[in-house]
């Protein structure tokens, strides 16, 4: 018996962003960090942009494909980091999609990228802690990594933004 399953274009499109948004996690994996756990998120420029032009449903599938396959490439599979990568993609992409459905014309990448850094920090601190390292000393480090997050969320989307600009 022969099976034949049919693309559509918007498969092609997951597809083609979520390569994109894999390259960028891999290269980003490579970069040295002064924190251990610091990370710019790059890859979640294209999340962000994702859902901006295409919506929820494509952008949840870009950041879900994103961590799974990164993870396969880099080796790292079930491990921790996978673990802390899944939670912080999942609570983000949870809440983008909250922050989507609210009335009004809603956040712009900007705000959406400051929630996605958000929520994606704070679902890695409850994962270390609840998993790995259930001592109250580790919270000391989440004031410290939430600036970076805010920091960097907001410059992920201003780039974000100015992707939009450039695609439209």
């Amino acid at each position: 018996m022969n099976i034949t399953l049919k693309s559509t274009p918007e498969d092609h499109r997951i597809a083609w962003l979520t390569a994109l948004a894999i390259s960028i996690h891999v290269l980003e994996s490579g970069l040295p960090s002064p924190i251990p756990g610091l990370k710019p998120g790059l890859a979640n420029i294209i999340t962000i942009t994702v859902l901006c032009q295409f919506g929820w449903r494509t952008a949840a599938w870009v950041s879900m494909l994103r961590v799974l396959v990164g993870s396969l490439i880099l080796g790292t599979f079930l491990s921790p980091t996978f673990m802390m990568s899944l939670a912080g993609a999942t609570a983000s992409i949870l809440l983008l999609g909250l922050g989507s459905k609210l009335p009004g014309r809603g956040f712009g990448p900007i705000g959406y990228s400051l929630l996605a850094a958000i929520s994606h920090i704070s679902a890695q601190f409850v994962t270390a802690y609840m998993l790995f390292i259930p001592h109250p000393g580790l919270w000391r480090l989440f004031p410290i990594l939430l600036t970076f997050a805010v920091v960097l969320g907001i410059v992920n989307g201003i780039i974000s933004q100015l992707l939009l600009k450039r695609v439209v």
